[in-house]
């Protein structure tokens, strides 16, 4: 497979239009399961092709239980410096219930494991809302938090899948459906508190003390192209462009061989760039950059959009600050439907 990913990074090698890369992320699945070694080499491999800016924020995804001292002491040695830990819960009866390999032991241990070997940019995901937790619970996941000196913050509402373990558990009443007036309550404590702790609410799902925000991820709030390699990566041009390469690694490595990418493309249409443009920037404390807007799109896009907002500015659920179009924060957790209430049909 490493060959493979090596052989997508040089016959994409010339899709940016950057030389110099300011992120590089290890995500998808479980990339701490490869060796340090690979790592390293996939590193290197992107070298060839792309310099690293001096603040390059590069990211390893991480479960608690692949975080073991021998892994993390290898790690050291390369230029990963920031680390994505798929923490969840403090608690064993949360972690049971979402099926993870790690212990709440696990959970905190590996961050302060993480800390001993010189990982200061860590960002932990956590989940709130589950069935098997409750406010009390909750406020304690956020106390470890701070107690470790975590500096970004993840955190997601619990969703039921189809064909999962836990929608099965749910309609055979094993365990209660989550509640979404319980899940509102613990996103808005989770922002006072992580606020009062100096955290800034800058993405919906997001937290980070200053200096500590998402790098990566921001490039993808603010609309700018990426370049997405392996199985299921995703990639966006900037402009029009989205493509997704094959989830099937046999297929991927296959036509790799055969110096064939493995990926499918959609052309955007313009009314699908608005709309998203317009979903991604109100999940955001910078909003959605009208001037930008209007550069970009036909006037009839802004004169609808801006037909569109003027009862939600005047509810006070909208607002505009020096030119971009924002969601108060305390309307956030409805961020999506307000957005997809103006979305270009």
């Amino acid at each position: 497979m490493i060959a493979s990913i090596k052989r997508e990074i040089f016959l994409r090698k010339d899709e940016l239009s950057v030389n110099a890369l300011s992120s590089l992320y290890f995500g998808g699945g479980t990339p701490s399961l490869l060796t340090v070694d690979e790592l390293q080499s996939l590193t290197d491999e992107v070298l060839k092709y792309f310099s690293f800016n001096s603040n390059i924020e590069i990211t390893l995804e991480a479960n608690p239980d692949d975080l073991n001292e021998n892994f993390l002491k290898a790690l050291s040695g390369t230029n990963i410096n920031r680390l994505s830990i798929g923490t969840q819960s403090f608690f064993d009866e949360d972690l049971k219930m979402m099926n993870r390999a790690h212990n709440a032991s696990e959970a905190e241990s590996s961050i302060k494991r993480a800390q001993d070997f010189g990982f200061e940019n860590i960002s932990i995901d956590l989940i709130y809302g589950s069935p098997t937790s409750n406010f009390e619970g909750w406020k304690s996941n956020l106390r470890k938090t701070i107690e470790l000196q975590v500096p970004h913050v993840s955190s997601y509402a619990l969703t039921v899948e189809p064909k999962t373990a836990l929608n099965q558990w749910i309609a055979q009443k094993k365990i209660a459906a989550p509640e979404e007036s319980e899940q509102n309550r613990e996103f808005y404590y989770l922002s006072g508190f992580l606020k009062e702790h100096g955290f800034d609410h800058y993405e919906i799902s997001n937290f980070g003390k200053p200096g500590f925000y998402s790098q990566h991820n921001s490039g993808y709030w603010k609309y700018q192209e990426y370049l997405g390699v392996g199985p299921s990566a995703h990639s966006y041009n900037g402009k029009n462009q989205r493509s997704w390469n094959l989830a099937n690694n046999k297929k991927y490595i296959d036509l790799l061989q055969q110096n064939k990418l493995a990926n499918e493309t959609e052309i955007l249409l313009e009314k699908d760039q608005f709309n998203e443009m317009l979903m991604i920037g109100l999940r955001t404390s910078w909003g959605v950059d009208l001037d930008a807007l209007k550069r970009k799109f036909s006037p009839e896009f802004f004169g609808f959009l801006n037909d569109e907002i003027q009862p939600k500015l005047q509810e006070g659920i909208l607002v505009i600050e020096d030119g971009h179009l924002k969601i108060p924060e305390k309307h956030w957790f409805l961020a999506d439907g307000i957005a997809s209430d103006l979305f270009m049909v």
